[in-house]
């Protein structure tokens, strides 16, 4: 498992030489890492369904009790095969997009690190390592949003991701170590069974403000949303793959993972309620206003980050099935609109929808993928986005002792 993680930064390391030699070619040589790691983590499917849970430690820092821990449970796995899985098909996309860009070779660097990261932090089952990790994801994701460095936005944007990401890390952090303190381990698989002890504890509230800090900063909720926006300055490869895909998710695959260790609280439901159903509301608000095709994605992808964390607020075992469900159902429709926004732009150079028509007959199979997830995305039958729409009612309908109008706030 180390070596799945420790692939892409590997791979990234030798890109230089790669491209050199295969130039035009570069994406499709540099997609079978992901693909191969598709395979790999689809290869546990079966036995993950079966309830084993697969871990792997290595010693790094012994003297502090800090190891390369890595689980892959049903969690995890979801998340690395959206990883590696959309990877595949983003960096092969990214070729074209950046298709003789002198600087194309350095892209494919930073996504590869950022992959990496990724995938160690959605398999870290120690808390150091996993904030280690988190932090690498901000770090690639600044130079991913600045790659166009030669322009002053895309530079602000990186800029202001990272500052908000990046200090909501060290909250974070800060909250894990609490967390860490009163269980006395650094293991997240040691601190479920803990989990009543943890929740009675006196540093329960200031751990789990601290580390939602953290998780709202990565998920762009209110009121730290404005970053994501912001980053649509990045490349369109950036955007499917970070910035609906994976990154922003991270924050909400935190609280998911910390569910059985700090959720059914009243504290835990009251401010993931609250900061979710707002940022949701927020998001489809300001989303109807936009002109340019990938704000109006950005502020839709707010809301549906919002709908994820308003969900495991509610944190019901409906609900929390629910909002993994839709985060797949969410990654591979917005991904897939994010590329479409791309390749208009790309091919008419304008994002601004009051400027852009007829454009069917001239780009049918765009037309054809840009149908299809919207359809995905409104909840049509039989598409899977239908699925996800479902699954969230069906959880917002009979929550137990929480009010009986959250099917209309989730419906909105």
């Amino acid at each position: 498992m180390l070596l799945a993680v420790l692939s892409g930064f590997i791979v990234a390391l030798l890109v230089p030489y790669i491209h050199h030699v295969t130039r035009h070619v570069t994406g499709w040589i540099l997609a079978l890492l992901p693909l191969a790691l598709t395979i790999y983590f689809a290869t546990f499917i079966g036995r993950i369904s079966d309830g084993e849970i697969i871990a792997a430690s290595y010693e790094w820092v012994p003297g502090l009790d800090v190891n390369l821990t890595f689980t892959l449970d049903s969690l995890s796995l979801i998340f690395s095969l959206l990883v590696s899985g959309i990877g595949t098909l983003v960096v092969i996309y990214a070729g074209g997009y950046l298709h003789g860009h002198p600087l194309l070779g350095r892209f494919y660097v930073y996504l590869l690190m950022f992959m990496a990261s990724m995938l160690g932090l959605v398999l870290s089952d120690n808390i150091i390592t996993l904030f280690a990790f988190w932090e690498l994801t901000s770090f690639t994701s600044y130079l991913l949003i600045s790659f166009y460095n030669d322009q002053y936005a895309s530079r602000e944007a990186a800029k202001t991701a990272l500052i908000v990401t990046g200090a909501g890390g060290l909250a974070m952090l800060a909250g894990l170590v609490l967390l860490g303190i009163i269980a006395q381990t650094w293991e997240i698989s040691a601190m479920i069974p803990l989990h009543e002890e943890i929740r009675a504890d006196s540093l329960y509230l200031p751990a789990l403000i601290l580390i939602l800090i953290g998780a709202f900063s990565k998920s762009a909720q209110f009121p730290f949303h404005f970053w994501l926006p912001a980053a649509m300055e990045a490349p369109a490869p950036v955007s499917a793959y970070l910035h609906s895909a994976t990154m922003v998710k991270a924050g909400v695959y935190l609280l998911a993972r910390m569910h059985p260790i700090l959720g059914k609280t009243d504290e835990w439901q009251v401010i993931l309620i609250a900061v979710g159903g707002i940022t949701m509301l927020l998001g489809g608000y300001v989303a109807w206003q936009q002109t340019d095709i990938k704000r109006i994605l950005a502020y839709t992808t707010i809301g549906a980050l919002g709908m994820l964390v308003f969900l495991l607020g509610i944190g019901t075992g409906t609900a929390v099935k629910a909002a993994l469900i839709f985060l797949v159902v969410h990654s591979f429709y917005k991904g897939a609109l994010f590329m479409v926004g791309g390749t208009i732009d790309h091919e008419t150079g304008t994002r601004d929808i009051t400027n852009l028509g007829g454009l069917a007959s001239v780009m049918p199979f765009t037309f054809a993928a840009a149908g299809l997830a919207a359809l995905s995305m409104s909840g049509i039958p039989p598409l899977v986005g239908f699925i996800g729409k479902e699954v969230i009612y069906e959880s917002t309908l009979h929550p137990e002792d929480l009010p009986a109008n959250l099917l209309t706030i989730a419906a909105i």
